[in-house]
């Protein structure tokens, strides 16, 4: 593998692959894996959601068993990641109602991304994003999950005080389930996703 270094660039790994439904975990673990490598590992999770929506738009919008290749960069503080494809059609933010599924991919990202933006390229185009690794990762996936939670809570309206914890609690577990529902309706596992939810949450909590 050969690629151009600046001082900025720590590491850089490119990962072609066949856009089809059954390479996407693969490739999840594929860069699980070279983030482990770069000692980086918290940052998987993130990086991992990323990677699948990315990957899952080149199915759903260029086609199945179209070639593409996903490329990660460790930046200092940042990890980027880029998906390269053949089409040329860049993909822009809308407005996502809450039963539409087009569009949403692009809000996750924007929601957990310092930056992101598409650009053509000689072949086609690369839609790109920055996920910050100097962060706590305990705080950050608390502040992702209390703003979730938080948005779930308003669609309920205001309630007292004394009910909070409650009305939390329950959209705890609308969002959990929606969570599978996205999973499934990309041709995932929706068990596979808990299984490694549960890993991650029972690893980090002996780390602790």
């Amino acid at each position: 593998m050969t690629g151009t270094y600046t001082e900025n660039v720590q590491r850089r790994c490119v990962l072609p692959f066949e856009a089809l439904p059954s390479e996407v975990r693969l490739l999840r673990r594929a860069a699980a894996a070279q983030l482990s490598e770069w000692g980086v590992p918290a940052a998987g999770d993130a990086a991992e959601l990323v990677v699948t929506e990315l990957a899952t738009n080149v199915i759903k919008h260029v086609g199945e068993g179209s070639a593409a290749t996903l490329i990660l960069e460790r930046k200092r503080e940042r990890l980027r990641v880029e998906m390269h494809d053949k089409a040329r059609s860049l993909p822009s933010l809308r407005a996502a109602d809450c039963d539409a599924e087009c569009g949403r991919g692009l809000h996750m990202l924007a929601a957990m991304a310092v930056d992101w933006g598409a650009v053509t390229t000689a072949v086609g185009k690369a839609v790109w994003c920055e996920i910050e690794l100097g962060q706590d990762v305990g705080c950050l996936r608390m502040e992702r999950a209390a703003d979730a939670l938080e948005s779930y809570r308003a669609r309920s309206g205001t309630l007292p005080q004394g009910q909070c914890d409650a009305v939390l609690t329950e959209s705890a577990v609308e969002l959990i389930a929606d969570l599978l529902h996205w999973t499934s309706a990309r041709g995932l596992d929706p068990d596979d996703l808990l299984d490694r939810a549960q890993m991650h949450y029972e690893a980090e909590a002996e780390a602790a």
